[in-house]
């Protein structure tokens, strides 16, 4: 499906930025008072997950439970079995690594209605490093049965996939961005589960984006336009049930793929569109993504170092077409 934008996308780097936390936490705020069932669930992160706002409306609904990930989660999927709406609040990297088991058993294979929300995630702590970058998330809850993995690329998407997941049954990730982001989508925007959207058409190469990166490759899209090439630009919000059909359109009506993300080179968003190329219409491909520990520095920096600037991206289009 096609998408309007909040505005033109020559204009998205000069455009406000905005932290999707706070969309998080005004959203939980919105959907508890319409739902009693709804609770948070958080591990000694409730400032840096800015729940403030919810415990001050909320206090007997948010369940702190220390620095303890894998007694999160297994106290997430108890309150789901209560009849409760667990949203889970943690940082990315500590939420998924720490407490991967609980995800998969207690979360995944229980089927239990747990809304794990992955926050801060990719290189968003920048200079603490790699014990902190948390970049290999999506490869790792691709791996697991029974969860939808979701990665917004703005506020108002943010606001709209955790909508959609209360109002929905069953185990959801979201990844909810740290990292400032200008708007993409206009007000109206609804979030649709597996469903890819066009945010810029284009005939000679496609580019595949979600998450902090997605404004990115739109003004990447903008520099290969000057030079005369048509970039398709697909965000794909939902890694995970992926949109198939978007990607064989797109390699069979373009030149090339380009997958660009905050995560891991490897197993991520740029891994399962190139297991639907190989699959159904092989056609070149050049995966943008981390393909090491990252280094310490900011969340920006270490994006264009690996090739994600908007130029980064743009080049990465050119070498398909050579």
């Amino acid at each position: 499906m096609t998408r309007t934008l909040s505005a033109a996308e020559h204009s998205l780097s000069d455009r406000p930025r905005f932290d999707c936390r706070n969309a998080y936490v005004d959203t939980l705020v919105e959907l508890a008072g319409a739902d009693h069932r709804i609770v948070g669930v958080v591990n000694d992160s409730v400032g840096s997950s800015k729940l403030e706002a919810f415990k001050k409306a909320f206090p007997d609904r948010l369940i702190n439970v220390g620095i303890a990930e894998q007694d999160m989660v297994g106290v997430a999927a108890g309150l789901a079995n209560g009849g409760r709406i667990p949203f889970v609040s943690a940082a990315s990297c500590f939420l998924t690594a720490r407490a991967m088991e609980q995800i998969k058993a207690d979360v995944a294979y229980s089927d239990r209605n747990v809304k794990l929300c992955g926050m801060s995630p990719g290189m968003a702590y920048g200079e603490l490093g790699p014990t902190h970058h948390s970049i290999e998330d999506i490869a790792w809850l691709r791996a697991i049965d029974n969860i939808v993995v979701v990665v917004p690329a703005d506020p108002i998407e943010t606001a709209a996939a955790m909508r959609w997941a209360a109002a929905t049954e069953g185990p959801v990730f979201i990844r909810v961005s740290r990292m400032s982001v200008p708007q993409i989508y206009a007000d109206d925007y609804t979030f649709q589960p597996g469903k890819a959207i066009t945010v810029r058409a284009g005939d000679d190469v496609t580019i595949i984006s979600n998450g902090t990166v997605l404004w990115r490759a739109l003004v990447a899209a903008e520099q290969l336009a000057a030079d005369g090439i048509s970039a398709r630009v697909i965000s794909m919000p939902t890694v995970k049930p992926l949109d198939v059909d978007a990607v064989v359109a797109a390699a069979g009506e373009t030149r090339g793929i380009v997958t660009a993300e905050e995560a891991t080179a490897a197993g991520a968003l740029g891994g399962a569109v190139a297991e639907a190329v190989v699959q159904h219409h092989p056609v070149r491909m050049k995966i943008l993504g981390v393909p090491e520990f990252a280094p310490t520095g900011s969340a920006g920096y270490l994006l264009d170092r690996y090739g994600m600037s908007p130029g980064g991206i743009a080049e990465a289009a050119r070498t398909l077409l050579t």
